[in-house]
């Protein structure tokens, strides 16, 4: 946290804006004494106008720098940023130990996890939400930058290590687009609140085969428009360091770009898919079997190559699906893949 000792007042307002409301709470006119620092404000207080408002300069400067880390922790916005988790090994649904020493995830790494329906992959996301210490039926161990984690990864309400973007979701709320955007960035004391709605909505529909107005009732979004909203309120809203995604090749949206997205915000992605494109867009793939993880594979220079064929079948289909959706007479394959593919 910056030195509140020796920072002007504008200094630290314009890092921790929050404390406009903080010194206007404690009758603490600031206009006009921006160059000073604290303590230099307070000193210019004489001794009877500090008696009479009951102000003690040791205590004011402890009580905002309180002020500042409860801000920051609500906000998420803490110096003790996820740089890494790191899985250690625990055992399959038969007891076999897992086969390898430690698996670290860095920030802006994308992860994809696969195997069958029902192999575990959902209990390798509960190991890693709950922080998981040895004492999860796995038996996994997850460490956080290198350490064994804070306990507010576990038990507090507002910092979650992970942040799902399930499969299915339903808005229930009478609420437009903006005015759903505007609750989540209004929880968040977002600064420049109108400016972060319009950026999200403007991502959503980047991401979207469909587009949708500010206007429009999330309630009448389709499932790509609803997955597009979340994926772009997740990235820039969610102060979760972690973001699961759940079989996006269902959603209807741009994949490549809500990937992207995601990774500006400095955030890790897992991604638990059996689409091969989303899987080979991973910087490694942990395979899942018999509850345990089976193998984990970084993605090889090769199936980069192959990617990109896929990648092109991809948006060849992506562009029949919308012309069938316009109404519009399927009269040609595209065989410029296939072409390639077989060169």
């Amino acid at each position: 946290m910056t030195d509140i000792n020796t920072t002007t007042i504008s200094s630290l307002v314009a890092e921790y804006p929050f404390l406009t409301s903080f010194f206007r709470d404690n009758g603490l006119e600031i206009n006009g004494t921006e160059d000073l620092t604290l303590r230099q404000y307070f000193a210019a207080f004489d001794h009877e106008e500090m008696e009479d408002r009951a102000l003690d300069t040791d205590n004011m400067i402890v009580q905002t720098e309180e002020f500042i880390r409860q801000m920051n922790a609500f906000l998420g916005k803490e110096d003790d940023v996820v740089r890494t988790v790191t899985i250690l090994p625990g055992m399959d649904k038969s007891g076999n130990a897992e086969e390898f020493q430690e698996l670290v995830i860095e920030q802006g790494e994308i992860i994809s996890i696969v195997g069958p329906t029902g192999s575990g992959k959902s209990r390798l996301l509960g190991d890693i939400e709950w922080v998981a210490q040895n004492d999860t039926p796995t038996g996994r161990s997850i460490l956080i930058n290198g350490d064994v984690p804070d306990r507010k990864w576990r038990f507090s309400s507002a910092d979650k290590l992970v942040a799902q973007l399930s499969q299915n979701m339903n808005f229930v709320m009478d609420l437009s687009v903006y005015e759903f955007v505007e609750l989540h960035a209004e929880s968040r004391m977002v600064q420049n609140r109108e400016q972060v709605i319009n950026r999200i909505i403007e991502q959503a529909n980047s991401l979207a085969g469909e587009t949708f107005s500010p206007e429009t009732p999330i309630t009448s979004l389709s499932g790509g428009q609803s997955r597009a909203l979340m994926i772009a309120d997740t990235a820039i809203l969610s102060k979760s360091p972690i973001i699961l995604i759940d079989e996006i090749e269902n959603a209807g949206i741009d994949r490549k770009k809500a990937l992207k997205l995601l990774l500006t915000q400095d955030k890790i992605v897992l991604m638990a898919t059996h689409d091969p494109v989303l899987a080979l867009m991973g910087d490694k793939r942990i395979v899942i079997k018999n509850g345990g993880i089976h193998k984990i594979i970084e993605t090889t220079g090769e199936e980069r190559t192959i990617l990109s064929t896929l990648e092109e079948m991809d948006r060849t289909l992506l562009a029949y699906r919308t012309k069938l959706r316009q109404g519009e007479i399927i009269t040609k394959i595209h065989t410029d893949w296939k072409e390639r593919s077989h060169a």
